[in-house]
């Protein structure tokens, strides 16, 4: 069974506005960390952004800040990313991820840059962005 299963890319223009979606079940849904990644066509992965649900802390990279906004909603096991103001170098597919090692509001945010060896991936959405 799939634990991890993002929805919502698609294409925009530049400028418009996307909410990503990752439904969680199973063990990822008992995990307190969680984020998204990208990866651009010919690119490394990066980190969008993390949250860590016990203390309901978010960090983000540097380039989506004040743009993009990850959410958790415990209800129905959701994470969400909020894109607005997007632009032409969002392009990429989009995974979301949980984390299941290194507990910690630190480690959670240092999974950014570095996600841990157990770090669960979803399938990715693609979104791309018209220039």
């Amino acid at each position: 069974q799939a634990q991890q299963v993002e929805s919502g890319g698609g294409s925009v223009q530049v400028g418009g506005s996307l909410r990503l979606s990752c439904a969680l079940s199973g063990a990822a849904s008992a995990r307190s960390c969680m984020g998204w990644f990208r990866q651009a066509a010919g690119k490394q992965r990066e980190g969008v952004a993390t949250y860590y649900s016990i203390t309901h802390s978010a960090n983000y990279r540097d380039s989506v800040k004040g743009r993009f906004t990850i959410s958790h909603d415990t209800i129905t096991n959701t994470i969400y990313l909020q894109m607005d103001d997007l632009k032409a170098e969002d392009t990429a597919m989009y995974y979301c991820a949980t984390v299941g090692s290194l507990p910690g509001r630190t480690n959670c945010a240092n999974a950014l840059l570095n996600p841990p060896q157990k770090t669960y991936w979803g399938q990715g959405t693609q979104v791309t962005v018209a220039t």
